[in-house]
This record gives structure tokens, sequence and C-alpha cells, in this order.
């Protein structure tokens, strides 16, 4: 089972950016930890991080023809206004599973409202490194779930 973990806008710079929200982990420990339940799951991730919005898109893109079996994805503030994004998302036909380190319904109102929501299979937000981690065992159950 091939996942995809995609990391947006901004988190290049986790560990050093708004630590009271993201606290000081970085985006290679995330992805290590990741990598580690992805190990103990029998499963493989993949991570991509981005700046570019057309280079997200394109990665999703890529992730329809090469099969991927799910997509996490946590695209930063691109989650509450970024449409080519969301239509991006809605090509595949895998379980995908939007992710928050913060809670996002606890924070800015424009932060409360995720134009993926319509697309993503459910949100995961407020636990921190957690959250990925979560994302990841409800991924992998959605597609054995859905393969059983």
């Amino acid at each position: 089972m091939k996942v995809l973990m995609l990391h947006g806008i901004n988190h290049n710079m986790f560990g050093k950016r708004d630590p009271v929200q993201y606290g000081t982990i970085t985006l290679e420990e995330i992805d290590a930890r990741l990598g580690e339940l992805a190990a103990s799951l029998g499963v493989q991730i993949d991570s991509f991080q981005t700046n570019y919005e057309g280079a997200m898109c394109e990665r999703i893109h890529q992730a329809f023809l090469e099969s991927t079996d799910a997509v996490l994805i946590n695209a930063g503030a691109w989650t509450h206004y970024s449409y080519g994004i969301r239509d991006a998302l809605a090509i595949l036909t895998v379980p995908v599973v939007e992710i928050h380190m913060s809670n996002i319904h606890a924070r800015e109102a424009f932060r409360h409202h995720s134009v993926f929501a319509e697309v993503v299979r459910g949100q995961i937000s407020g636990f921190g490194v957690d959250s990925y981690l979560l994302g990841l065992r409800t991924a992998v159950t959605a597609v054995r779930g859905e393969q059983a």
C-alpha cells in the first residue's frame, strides 16, 4: 500500500514558526514519525512539501496517475481558499484525510472553513504531530476496509 503525505505552504518552517500553535517539532521529525508508523503498519509513505500551489496540484495529479492508495494532506493556509488544490483532490478516487496540527476551529475565523471538506474523507485537527499519526492510521484503515 502506498500513502502520500502532502505538506503545504510554510511547513518547511515547522520548528521555527509559531511554537504556541505548532510546537517545536520539525517537518523532518514529523516525516520520521510517519515513516516509523508506516513501517509498523506495513505500508510505504512518501512525503512531499511545497510552497507553490501549482506544484501541489501537479503532485496530486501524479498521485492519481501512480495509483496511490491514500493521501494525507495538511495544506496549511491553502485549506481555506485554494479551489485549485480542492479541484485536484476531487480527481482522486482514494481516501483523502485532511490534517492540521492546531485546532483550526479554535483559531481565527478564516481558518474555520475548509474548501476541501466536501472532497475529503474527513479532518483531524488539534493534536499536534499525533494528528498526522491518526491520519495515517485512518487512511490505512479506510483502504483496507474498502479492499476487504
